[in-house]
């Protein structure tokens, strides 16, 4: 009769999708980003994407196996993740040592310190690259312009991104219709083909990329959709007020790493909320702290900003919103 019940821990519903998978599923989904980045970047772009990837798999193995004590895990594809996205964030002019720096921050603190993969509460490439910004703030801001940069690396010419040409034109009193004139087309933005990361200039990369995830349900829509959807909101309310200050929703959301941000760090399963309803809290938290950075904070771009304030709410907004419980609980009486 003993062997009639087994008592085991959660989850008692298994599926297909295991961590490897899913991890796997999001490097495809980032594949071509990458080859956006390196059409218009070139070498760069090969030199700062490998460098970000093998320093944050031999980080991660060294610090699990020699550190923690536990056997590495490099298999289940989580260090890569994190080394793309972190070159997705940087230029790619970036040295390579500057890289290591941020590789190290990302994997050694953001994740590791936590006890490692499903453990850390903030986005661990967005850790990084925040530590690489603040501590070294002019190459990390030295955006090399597309093309120019294919044969250089170190060299390249670098140029303001759109979102620092508006920020500092209308600072200056300049309208955005006289702004827009400098600036690549909506067109252009989209396809790429403007100063910024790795992963800033890929607009239809990314989407094909939330196309792919969705489809394979890696990923739900409820995080991406209500990130995007609030900053078309709230920029086009700014927009119809004053459209000589402010630029129109579309061209906020093909800048600044605002795709790169909603698809692929926003959604990070270990930093996101469970349920449905707080994704969508989470989301618009996001949509909302963005937009206010860049209109009212000095720094031009806040996507990565407003993602790691609310990857620090998520155990709260979890408290509160639960996801819904299996079964029904019945009352006496």
């Amino acid at each position: 009769m003993s062997k009639l019940l087994t008592v085991a821990p959660s989850p008692h519903n298994y599926g297909k999708e295991t961590i490897k998978t899913l991890m796997y599923g999001v490097i495809i989904a980032l594949i071509p980003t990458l080859a956006v980045s390196i059409y218009f970047f070139g070498i760069g772009a090969l030199i700062v994407t490998a460098t970000a990837i093998v320093s944050a798999m031999l980080f991660e193995y060294l610090i699990t196996k020699f550190l923690l004590k536990k056997e590495p895990t490099l298999s289940d594809g989580s260090a890569i993740i994190t080394g793309m996205l972190l070159a997705f964030n940087v230029p790619s002019n970036l040295p390579v040592w500057i890289i290591i720096i941020g590789a190290l921050v990302a994997i050694g603190i953001g994740k590791m310190t936590f006890g490692g993969l499903g453990n850390n509460p903030f986005n661990p490439a967005l850790v990084g690259r925040v530590f690489l910004l603040v501590s070294f703030p002019v190459p990390m801001t030295s955006w090399p312009t597309p093309i120019t940069a294919r044969m250089q690396y170190l060299d390249a010419v670098t140029g303001a991104t759109p979102l620092g040409i508006l920020k500092e034109g209308v600072k200056n009193g300049e309208k955005v219709s006289a702004l827009m004139d400098q600036i690549p087309s909506h067109m252009q933005l989209f396809i790429g083909n403007m100063g910024g990361s790795l992963g800033e200039v890929a607009g239809a990369a990314l989407v094909l990329g939330l196309i792919y995830m969705l489809y394979k349900k890696v990923i739900t829509w409820h995080i991406p959709g209500s990130i995007l959807g609030t900053i078309v909101i709230f920029t086009g309310i700014l927009w119809l007020i004053n459209p000589d200050k402010y630029a129109d929703p579309l061209f906020h959301l093909l800048t600044g790493g605002v795709l790169l941000g909603a698809i692929f760090m926003a959604t990070d399963y270990v930093s996101s909320p469970m349920s449905v309803r707080g994704q969508l809290l989470f989301g618009v938290g996001i949509g909302v702290l963005t937009v206010v950075i860049r209109i009212a904070g000095a720094y031009p771009e806040g996507v990565s900003f407003a993602i790691l304030i609310m990857n620090a709410f998520v155990p709260l907004i979890n408290m509160y919103i639960k996801p819904k419980r299996f079964g029904e609980v019945i009352k006496n009486g």
